[in-house]
């Protein structure tokens, strides 16, 4: 896994690639920043937000992303960085705020919220925005952090996670009233489960947090391969570049101590790796409904 950017992220989430724009998106929550690099130029921008920016999502305005802030759903322009606010999120629950998000193969952004009691009582929840801006609670159990949402080829499967509980579930998407199932277990590795993406082949890629690696997991929930980075705070991954054949990858600096900080002078960094054979796909776009539209802009 080579470098790409020493971004110094302290909390580097939820990188995306726009074919569009031919650049990379991705947040650092903790510093409350949203990152564009064009690639392979390598130029980068950056905005501020207004708060913790935990997950985002492409939409069908190239100019527009969703935004997943700690408190609320808000739409974003990048040309004149304005911010629309759409709705509040999980307002009476103090000690969360949303973390991991992913849109659905219909268009539909789907994302879960963490507990950030230190306790990590599993009272967060997936939830999912609508094209006609409704927002729903998933029926899925309650989780402590909610990661690793990404859905199988064909939009039937939906996979996630609870970071603290070390497992990954696949939820059959299509039936809403059909339990979840394990898919890939965890608590006998040293790492957690955070970002996941599916490849072409059908294959679910989860970045690993304190282990340092990236796993792909075939769709049967067997391990294919892992890869090391240099670093151990793995958090999210996605493919790109002209071919799709490029994984991008996110760390952080989070909860590692200056001894180890200055043992991985590359924490917080984003790296690459080229593949021949594997490829991405594009990331789906959030989709509004042609009624909401003039309502939003």
């Amino acid at each position: 896994m080579n470098l790409l950017l020493d971004a110094k992220n302290k909390l580097g989430e939820c990188i995306l690639w726009c074919e569009h724009s031919q650049a990379l998106f991705w947040t650092d929550i903790s510093d409350c920043k949203l990152y564009r690099l064009r690639y392979p130029q390598l130029e980068l921008s950056q905005w501020d937000m207004p708060e913790r920016l935990s997950c985002f999502a492409l939409t069908e305005d190239h100019d527009c992303l969703l935004l997943g802030l700690a408190g609320q759903l808000a739409f974003f322009s990048i040309s004149t960085q304005k911010i629309t606010p759409l709705m509040p999120v999980e307002a009476g629950l103090p000690t969360t705020r949303i973390n991991d998000g992913r849109c659905d193969r219909l268009g539909r952004f789907v994302f879960g919220t963490v507990n950030e009691d230190p306790e990590r009582a599993a009272i967060a929840h997936f939830y999912r925005l609508n094209r006609d801006l409704s927002l729903e609670q998933l029926p899925l159990p309650p989780v402590a952090i909610a990661n690793s949402i990404c859905f199988s080829l064909d939009g039937k499967l939906m996979y996630y996670c609870d970071s603290l509980a070390k497992a990954i579930y696949c939820w059959p998407y299509d039936d809403l009233d059909v339990q979840p199932y394990l898919f890939a277990d965890l608590r006998d590795q040293v790492g957690v489960p955070d970002g996941s993406i599916v490849d072409a082949d059908g294959y679910l890629w989860n970045a690993q947090w304190g282990s340092g690696s990236v796993t792909r997991y075939a769709p049967s929930g067997l391990i294919e391969r892992q890869i090391f980075l240099p670093v151990t705070q793995t958090t999210c991954l996605t493919f790109g570049g002209n071919a799709f054949s490029t994984m991008f990858v996110t760390s952080a600096t989070d909860e590692l101590t200056p001894m180890q900080i200055d043992q991985q002078l590359l924490a917080g960094s984003i790296f690459q790796q080229e593949f021949s054979t594997i490829r991405g796909l594009p990331e789906q776009r959030f989709k509004l409904a042609e009624s909401e539209l003039r309502r939003v802009y």
